[in-house]
């Protein structure tokens, strides 16, 4: 590219200015600086046909989280001489258009896995190839380059995370000084016939303004990020000894992990910088935590979802997937939407939901407690449908993780001890014996004794009366009873396990049928016996 010509640096994720190599390199020797944002209708157009506000891809609470991020880059832009020129419509098209009427030479934007940005990358480097455009898509929204580790393993990604860290080895980059402050970047040229906007809000992308207690408690873009970031690895004795597993997902005044996931999704954080923060108080601790529990071990998995889903085709599905295992889920409308709405008459369950749709934000083992629940604890619904409620209504959904996780904790893939499972009960009862959180989320059982918080069904009338909360009028009876739905899971589990192993792994839609059948039939039985079994007591 010749010197001192126009350069156009495409913001997707990656919103940020520390640690954004595109971004430095874009500026560098550049006359004109584009710093540009597509507003996609793919992901931000309103469906006035879903669940709950937002697009049909994602909730409000995850829309508005991209606004504040934004505005957030423009201010920081400003700051440094330049701002952001907001566009909208097909990214693709509107990308090209851009290379043509400003005369860009140089064309910069973060390496993106996700299908979608493949596929969108390859449209635009398609019509890139033969202009003289040079590109420029460095990886810096993961901690390695998944194409690397797959390489290293042979052509298929590591599907355990104690391999992955094998292959992984040191980041190459880690002991590099990451650039933290950009102080001058090149001016905006001429942008022509463009209508560039401002950053719109909520209400000029066609929504309506969220109502206070539905909106999340997280607000978005990188000078939050760099706050919340200072606060979390203040505590250096926390760094040092953070532990996964225990955690509290009823924390809920002050959340038990860093809330720095929505923050890495959309690159407001850079995850090599929190990495090196994080190497930086371990080499002056005496002692810490190793992966996979400990703090550098969560950054971890995160690269080891996002390599396994950039290498397996079909990650975010069962069928065609080679990596999950074929199962007879259920497709069961009204389970999926009394557990999506908050109605499956488990106060534990359903506190958990509300707290996702109103925050956008859950702990991670309140994501295993309503997951495990949805799929193979209870209910027997089809992950992906699970997956697809998480996917809209969380601040911090990020293709490869989310899926990931959908597929670890149905048992699908990754993870295979389908005996253990989280009591919808007992395991929040665990953390929360009082039941303070259920009385948060769901006020209509605050006045519930302890003793039946979590199990409201067990009350007698006189309690219920008494705490103006009558099951089956002002809060459901359960959708399901855990004892017996739990050992029908784990006896659908073992059959589709056998086939799976049978067939090696090639079963068919007719087999997965023939199993459904088999298991309702088996199902049929079971009721009957102890229908009669009942009905002889009551003789």
């Amino acid at each position: 590219m010749a010197s001192g010509a126009n350069s156009l640096m495409w913001f997707r994720k990656g919103l940020r200015l520390h640690d954004n190599p595109a971004l430095e390199y874009a500026a560098k020797g550049s006359k004109f600086l584009y710093p540009v944002f597509v507003i996609d209708p793919h992901y931000m157009e309103p469906d006035p046909t879903a669940f709950s506000p937002g697009s049909s891809k994602a909730g409000l609470n995850r829309i508005q989280f991209l606004l504040e991020s934004l505005v957030d880059l423009d201010l920081s832009l400003k700051k440094a001489g330049s701002r952001l020129l907001v566009l909208q419509g097909d990214p693709g098209e509107v990308l090209i258009r851009c290379l043509k009427e400003w005369s860009i030479g140089k064309l910069c934007f973060e390496y993106d896995t996700e299908p979608y940005y493949q596929a969108l990358d390859e449209k635009v480097k398609g019509y890139v190839s033969g202009t003289g455009v040079e590109i420029f898509s460095p990886v810096s929204h993961t901690l390695y380059n998944p194409a690397d580790i797959i390489r290293k393993n042979g052509g298929s990604p590591p599907l355990s995370y104690q391999s992955f860290l094998k292959l992984a080895g040191q980041p190459s980059w880690a002991t590099t000084p990451l650039s933290t402050t950009i102080s001058s970047l090149p001016p905006i040229g001429n942008t022509g016939s463009f209508a560039v906007s401002e950053v719109p809000t909520v209400r000029e992308l066609g929504y309506e303004d969220l109502a206070e207690d539905e909106m999340t408690p997280f607000k978005g873009g990188e000078s939050e990020a760099l706050k919340r970031l200072r606060e979390s690895i203040a505590n250096k004795e926390w760094v040092a000894n953070f532990e996964k597993p225990k955690g509290d997902p009823s924390a809920f005044l002050k959340p038990a992990t860093t809330v720095l996931s929505p923050y890495l999704k959309f690159g407001c954080l850079s995850s090599r910088y929190f990495y090196q923060c994080i190497q930086d108080i371990l080499k002056c601790s005496k002692k810490h935590t190793s992966p996979p529990v400990s703090l550098l071990g969560q950054l971890l998995w995160r690269d080891f979802f996002y390599t396994a889903a950039f290498g397996t085709p079909n990650f975010d599905q069962m069928k065609g997937n080679r990596i999950c295992k074929q199962i007879p889920w259920k497709n069961d409308d009204e389970l999926l939407t009394a557990w999506r709405d908050s109605r499956t008459g488990f106060p534990w369950i359903d506190a958990i939901m509300v707290q996702l749709r109103k925050w956008g934000w859950i702990h991670h083992l309140a994501r295993h407690s309503v997951a495990c629940f949805l799929t193979r604890g209870d209910l027997f619904v089809h992950w992906e449908r699970g997956r697809h409620v998480f996917e809209r209504l969380l601040i911090d959904s990020d293709w490869a993780i989310n899926n990931g996780n959908w597929l670890w904790l149905s048992c699908s893939s990754f993870f295979y001890q389908y005996n253990r499972i989280y009591s919808p009960i007992s395991f929040g009862k665990k953390y929360d014996p009082a039941g303070n959180y259920i009385r948060h989320f769901l006020p209509v059982l605050k006045d519930m004794p302890k003793e039946y918080i979590y199990e409201p069904w067990t009350a007698p009338i006189s309690v219920q009366r008494k705490a103006k909360c009558i099951i089956g009028v002002d809060y459901p009876k359960p959708v399901v009873s855990h004892d017996s739905a739990s050992k029908e899971c784990k006896m659908r589990l073992g059959e589709a396990y056998a086939l799976n192993k049978k067939l090696n792994g090639l079963v068919s839609e007719e087999d997965l049928n023939e199993l459904r059948r088999k298991a309702d039939n088996e199902s049929t039985n079971l009721d009957s016996v102890s229908r009669k079994k009942k009905q002889k007591l009551i003789d």
